[in-house]
């Protein structure tokens, strides 16, 4: 229907906006508006907020809002599929359609009338490589202070309707697939990951603004900020970790996308990652296949961790997978077998 351009920001709901924040500025979030209802977090760079917090009685993931390349292709989305367009709240103004993909999560497309202008950078350190030294006479002293965030990144959703999921995203929001994972012995099956990406033609974007993944949840798994280098994430670790904060899975680099990686929990248990060198891709690259496996998530890095991949037992974990396969969806006996060998292969 249409072609997005981007994420625009995440929306959830939190009861303590206080201890939000803190951890948001830990993190190295700028704060772009608070109200006694409402966090606006941001990065640095010019263009719309990364995340907006808004005050409810539980910490809940509210869903994506996507950035229309142009104010007529949100009216032109409404029209298609019969909704309203509304005026947001965001700095600036700008309008909005929402709507909901095939796994119920409400998503929105938003056109901002006005970009937030950009904030000071953090700034790359300069390194010696090989013939090329840029620095001499001068130490190398990386300030231990947070990760300064430039961006959102991209967003990893779990689904248990992943076909019908993915086809809505590329066929509503126009986003095509840099990689596609399967599971052992079920190629035939399809996939039951995609990493997708929006179309800007021969624009290099991000090797992945979303991914997809099958499983017996619904919605957030994490979400990924861009930080300036490698000593940005690492120093930036190091004074979470002072503060208490629990890291999740890293320091390492990916194989789909390439992004050096390190992901945390905030105080609400949701995982947010910093990452940095990512993957560009422009639209005429073919999508990649490959195996699914936690052996197969970096390229380097300490093992992924049990908390990353969501294999602690639990309860609630219990009752998840229980409801998913009485429910009417694509996680069958078969495919959670092979979703958890790929998780401890």
């Amino acid at each position: 229907m249409i072609r997005v351009a981007d994420l625009a920001w995440l929306e959830f709901e939190k009861p303590d906006l206080d201890r939000a924040e803190v951890f948001a500025r830990d993190f190295g979030f700028a704060i772009a508006a608070r109200t006694p209802h409402e966090l606006w977090l941001r990065g640095t760079f010019a263009g719309s907020p990364c995340m907006v917090i808004r005050r409810g009685r539980a910490s809940r993931f509210l869903g994506p809002a996507f950035r229309a390349a142009e104010r007529a292709d949100v009216d032109r989305l409404a029209a298609a599929v019969g909704h309203t367009v509304r005026d947001i709240d965001v700095t600036g103004g700008g309008r909005s359609v929402a709507l909901f993909d095939p796994s119920g999560l409400p998503v929105r497309v938003v056109h901002c009338a006005e970009p937030l202008p950009a904030l000071p950078e953090q700034p790359p350190l300069p390194l010696n490589t090989g013939t090329r030294p840029r620095r001499t006479n001068a130490t190398q002293r990386p300030p231990r202070e947070p990760s300064r965030i430039q961006r959102l990144g991209h967003v990893v959703l779990e689904t248990r309707t992943f076909a019908r999921t993915l086809d809505w995203y590329l066929d509503t929001l126009g986003m095509i697939v840099s990689d596609f994972l399967f599971l052992d012995g079920q190629r035939g099956r399809g996939p039951t990951m995609a990493f997708i990406r929006c179309d800007q033609g021969s624009l290099p974007v991000d090797h992945h603004t979303l991914a997809l993944h099958l499983g017996p949840g619904t919605g957030y798994v994490h979400s990924a900020y861009q930080v300036t280098d490698l000593d940005a994430i690492a120093a930036g670790g190091e004074y979470l970790a002072e503060r208490g904060y629990q890291r999740s899975w890293g320091i390492g680099r990916h194989i789909q996308g390439s992004q050096l990686f390190d992901y945390w929990r905030d105080p609400d248990r949701f995982m947010l990652e910093h990452f940095a060198d990512g993957d560009l891709f422009s639209c005429d690259l073919e999508p990649g296949w490959a195996p699914m496996s936690a052996s197969g998530l970096a390229q380097w890095g300490p093992p992924v961790t049990r908390d990353f991949l969501g294999t602690n037992p639990s309860p609630a974990k219990l009752r998840e997978v229980m409801t998913a396969l009485r429910d009417d969806n694509e996680l069958d006996p078969a495919r959670l077998l092979g979703l958890m060998k790929a998780m401890s292969s």
